[in-house]
């Protein structure tokens, strides 16, 4: 059986509310993770409590009003159509279910074909049966038809017509299954991601400005920059009630055995230890951020139960094994804000970046490659 296409393009639902939709979502996304940033910096346990509630209650808003379409769907019986594989391209992964971008042409009995992008998990043992050019079973709500699956197990009958079936190509360019799919639709929700965040940091402010600059009495806690270098070390050194920092001269690596727990040391004393919140780490560049008097414990790292003598490891696997190419730039990240102190190592190269992610003892918990 021959099927010729027609040019018509099946209806789409509104972009401009879906977009929207995403804005909205990014908005309330970067308001509640600020919110809740802002809660531990302040010690505002109602601000912290504000902020998840706050997304937690828009998730449930979403579903709640999702329910009618989707009950909607499963009274109604989907179409079912002839579909030929135009391309597909896998993405590589450790499970045994790949997402799969399929590119297929789609031959409804009583309408014009048409092009669809979807993307579809797929069982790797089974990617061989989907080559460009196969044809194969596809489903999809009747009021939605850009809404395409694949039929992994068809009916005896539809398997006869896969057999016999010849389709030709839809002309015009594929539709993506979600219309808001695509850098616009990324763009718009990061952008409400970031003005919400904006929107809370301006609101608190004050309070912000009031415990980096001030104890919980209320007297000031700034200290003045101390600066040291020596001609043979080439290093400097920065502390404030805020930040600290170590720059290292030409020829020197916080790489270097011993080098990256010494310059801490040189950088918190005594209580000082137990009050950092985040420590970044670059080739010649150390950077520790003081959390406030205000800050919860919990959010806090013990400089001194960090694994230093882990980190050159930890930085050479990341360089060699997740596929960046010739090594560009590193950098490693630890901090406590989710409970438990996480240390991430992200490398960028001529292949793209990665990051690989190990726990307190400095143990790799995970690995993201190269365009994975």
């Amino acid at each position: 059986m021959t099927t010729t296409t027609g040019a018509a393009p099946p209806p789409t639902q509104n972009r401009r509310v879906m977009l929207a939709r995403g804005f909205l979502t990014g908005g309330v996304t970067g308001v509640s993770l600020a919110a809740v940033v802002v809660g531990i910096v302040l010690g505002s346990v109602p601000l912290i409590v504000g902020g998840a509630c706050l997304l937690a209650v828009y998730v449930l808003i979403r579903y709640l009003a999702g329910m009618p379409r989707r009950a909607r769907e499963a009274a109604v019986p989907p179409c079912l159509a002839l579909a030929m594989i135009e391309s597909r391209e896998a993405v590589v992964g450790e499970a045994s279910d790949v997402p799969v971008r399929f590119d297929l042409t789609v031959a409804p009995d009583d309408a014009p074909a048409y092009r669809v992008e979807f993307t579809q998990d797929i069982n790797v043992a089974y990617l061989p049966d989907y080559r460009p050019g196969g044809i194969l079973v596809v489903q999809y709500p009747p009021d939605r038809p850009l809404k395409v699956r694949i039929v992994k197990r068809p009916t005896p009958e539809w398997e006869e017509r896969v057999a016999v079936a010849r389709l030709d190509s839809a002309s015009g360019p594929a539709r993506a299954s979600d219309p808001a799919e695509g850098v616009g639709a990324t763009a718009v929700g990061f952008l409400g991601l970031l003005l919400g965040a904006a929107l809370v940091v301006l609101l608190f402010r004050a309070d912000l400005f009031r415990a980096d600059l001030f104890g919980e009495d209320g007297t000031s806690t700034a200290r003045p920059p101390v600066s040291a270098s020596g001609t043979s070390s080439a290093f400097m050194v920065t502390v404030s009630s805020v930040t600290g920092t170590v720059a290292l001269g030409s020829g020197q690596s916080f790489l270097d055995e011993g080098r990256l727990g010494g310059s801490v040391a040189t950088l918190a004393r005594g209580e000082d230890r137990q009050r950092a919140l985040t420590v970044t780490v670059q080739e010649r560049l150390l950077t520790v951020v003081f959390a406030p008097s205000s800050t919860p414990a919990a959010s806090r790292i013990d400089l001194e139960s960090l694994p230093y003598d882990r980190v050159p490891a930890l930085v050479q696997e990341a360089m060699t094994t997740l596929g960046v190419g010739t090594l560009s730039t590193w950098q490693l990240t630890a901090d406590r804000l989710t409970g438990t102190v996480v240390l991430r190592v992200s490398v960028t190269g001529s292949e793209g970046a990665a990051y690989l992610e190990a726990d307190g003892q400095g143990k790799v918990v995970r690995r993201v490659s190269a365009g994975g």
